[in-house]
């Protein structure tokens, strides 16, 4: 990164609206934005809630807690514990209320909770808080990163950019185009604010091309970015998974990515291993992180159509990983979708256990519209291999 640039962030902090536009354009390999310039992003009235000390009344509390016109419901459900100890949730097609003072329906939110209040982060327009692009094109967060700086946490978001072919809240009728980064400052105690978007590679529905970032660990100053892939074969509904990997101050800058082959990192993208197959092989976003001295992937096997919950382990980032027994059976039924199973690590921490959560939806829109309790993820404690 360019010298001074964390100084100046320090030095600046205050004034976030102006350091935006200064911070794009001081990023490493950082290109023009692929969304229009980011607004201000204030937080709503904080919501009250008793913080859960067990998974139950982590349940319980995210079947009751009533959200504001801003959120009623939504899927994915990725978390990181910021450096001033709130902790920062991104979730992906998100309801808002028939009376609120904007779009019914996003492709992406972000909630911060602290110690008693729960806040909606909402830009300025009150759309997406990562826009859609000009073409409406929308981004669906996958996994969430943080690095931590003096004074700061910068925030990476990996994203799918997709194209909604139906309705609002259509499960669907989409096209998945490629994956993408939005990165966020969070200056402590203050409330998060987009920095800038980048698409990676062109749009592309090919689900053979990894989606770099279904999942993202960072150690030291290393970012993994997990890709996941299908090959599109008949009665393969896996995705198999490979790592890049980057300094964090390089994020921006693909040509500093690197690529682990079998053997070493290199530069080609499509020399990238198959650190696990499709065939039986996890959902298109998945979780991976560290634990002591071991690394573990969380996934559901074969995406919808599967209901295994397994946890593959690792001595490494490259692996290799081996998959242990099933934990847990999420299966979806009739008009109930349970996908896209998201590990917590460092949430109601317990020895030898991780706590899981699984998106939930319903294929008849009008039901969700009703009753959003019906869109909202599910959390449960499941035995590290």
């Amino acid at each position: 990164m360019k010298p001074g640039w964390r100084a100046q962030v320090v030095l600046m902090i205050a004034p976030v609206v102006a350091l935006v536009a200064a911070l794009i354009t001081l990023l490493p390999g950082s290109k023009a934005p692929s969304v229009a310039a980011p607004s201000r992003a204030s937080q709503t009235q904080c919501l009250r809630y008793q913080q859960p000390s067990t998974v139950a009344g982590l349940n319980k509390l995210v079947g009751s807690l009533r959200g504001n016109g801003e959120f009623q419901g939504a899927d994915v459900g990725a978390d990181v514990e910021l450096s001033d100890g709130r902790r920062l949730w991104v979730f992906g097609d998100t309801l808002r209320s028939a009376s609120f003072d904007g779009q019914r329906f996003v492709h992406n939110s972000m909630l911060v909770f602290s110690a008693s209040c729960a806040d909606v982060v909402l830009p300025a327009d009150h759309g997406a808080l990562i826009p859609d692009r000009k073409d409406g094109v929308g981004y669906w967060p996958m996994s969430i990163a943080k690095v931590a700086r003096a004074g700061y946490d910068l925030i990476g978001v990996s994203a799918n950019r997709v194209r909604s072919a139906g309705s609002a809240g259509d499960t669907s009728a989409f096209t998945n185009l490629g994956p993408a980064v939005a990165l966020f400052i969070v200056p402590t105690g203050q409330t998060p604010q987009l920095l800038t978007v980048m698409d990676i590679g062109p749009d592309d529905a090919d689900k053979s091309r990894p989606a770099w970032g279904a999942a993202v660990a960072v150690e030291g100053d290393w970012v993994y970015l997990y890709g996941t892939a299908n090959p599109g074969k008949p009665l393969v509904f896996g995705y198999s998974l490979q790592v890049a990997r980057v300094r964090a101050d390089d994020i921006l800058d693909q040509d500093r990515w690197r690529y682990w082959n079998g053997t070493s990192w290199g530069t080609s993208a499509s020399k990238a291993g198959v650190l696990i197959p499709a065939v039986g092989g996890v959902s298109q976003t998945l979780s991976v992180f560290h634990s002591g001295s071991s690394w573990y992937a969380v996934s559901k096997r074969d995406e919808f159509i599967g209901s295994d919950l397994v946890i593959w382990k690792a001595p490494s980032p490259t692996g290799p990983f081996t998959a242990g027994p099933v934990v847990a059976k999420i299966p979806s039924q009739a008009s109930t979708l349970r996908y896209m199973p998201l590990a917590h690590p460092d949430l109601l921490p317990q020895k030898g256990t991780v706590v899981v959560s699984y998106s939930q939806n319903n294929t008849d829109v009008s039901s969700v519209v009703d009753d959003p309790f019906l869109y909202r993820p599910r959390f449960l404690r499941v035995p590290l291999p």
